[in-house]
């Protein structure tokens, strides 16, 4: 069990770390499998009862890899810890399968009650460079969370989750954001800023609110103004 269990994370490291050549090479130099592996040894003494010895066999393994993962964490299989200094993972977290971690990443705690503390992690998880995953809530399945990301709320399935605090980039509803121009957002009647904008926004909100829009010829001609750039927004807007 232990042969299939080591052998299948090497298989997993190659596979998705581009920079692993060999499987002796992963064996010898790649810290985030010494601290899984190990951890295994530190949990099977958790589990039975032997406390200390499991704090002191993490702690060893800490000052190993530069990977501490409490002993009473739950990890599953082919977890990928990539570089691995200054990985974090707290007493409740659970880690689900086929999960991908960087450095910096914390699994940790919002508050200092007992009971469940940390976050229960899905499977196929990517967590970026310094990401922090803070409280006992859970992350979806296939969620990936960026660099740096300060994430305090549920992550739904398969959703991708930036900044401080961690929100998500899904698109708009009704398709993707819409992308105006910084041209376009100046005090202009022109013909092409109109028209850049019926490109890129053709049915956003952003054309009713808050922007700055030539008026219709009809609001033109009732409020008896006349000007080149006027008759020239008539002119594309009487076209067939």
């Amino acid at each position: 069990m232990a042969f299939m269990f080591l052998r299948e994370t090497i298989r997993t490291y190659r596979e998705r770390d581009p920079a692993a050549r060999s499987s002796l090479e992963v064996v010898l130099c790649y810290p985030g499998l010494h601290a899984v592996v190990w951890h295994r040894v530190s949990h099977a003494l958790w589990n039975r009862r032997l406390y200390v010895l499991g704090r002191l066999s993490s702690h060893f393994a800490r000052w190993l890899t530069g990977i501490e993962i409490h002993p009473a964490a739950k990890l599953g299989r082919r977890l990928v810890i990539d570089h691995g200094m200054g990985v974090v993972i707290g007493e409740t977290a659970e880690v689900g399968d086929d999960c991908y971690f960087y450095h910096q990443v914390t699994l940790g705690a919002a508050r200092s009650m007992g009971g469940k503390r940390h976050p229960t992690i899905g499977n196929n998880v990517i967590i970026g460079a310094g990401a922090k995953v803070l409280g006992p809530f859970t992350v979806g399945d296939n969620a990936r969370i960026g660099s740096n990301a300060v994430v305090v709320d549920p992550v739904p399935a398969d959703t991708t989750v930036v900044g401080i605090p961690a929100r998500s980039t899904a698109p708009c509803r009704g398709g993707r954001r819409p992308l105006i121009p910084m041209a376009c957002r100046a005090r202009t009647h022109s013909t092409r800023c109109c028209a850049i904008l019926k490109a890129c926004a053709p049915n956003s909100r952003s054309l009713r609110q808050g922007w700055r829009v030539s008026p219709t010829p009809s609001r033109a001609r009732r409020a008896g103004r006349t000007s080149p750039s006027l008759n020239r927004h008539a002119a594309f807007h009487a076209r067939p």
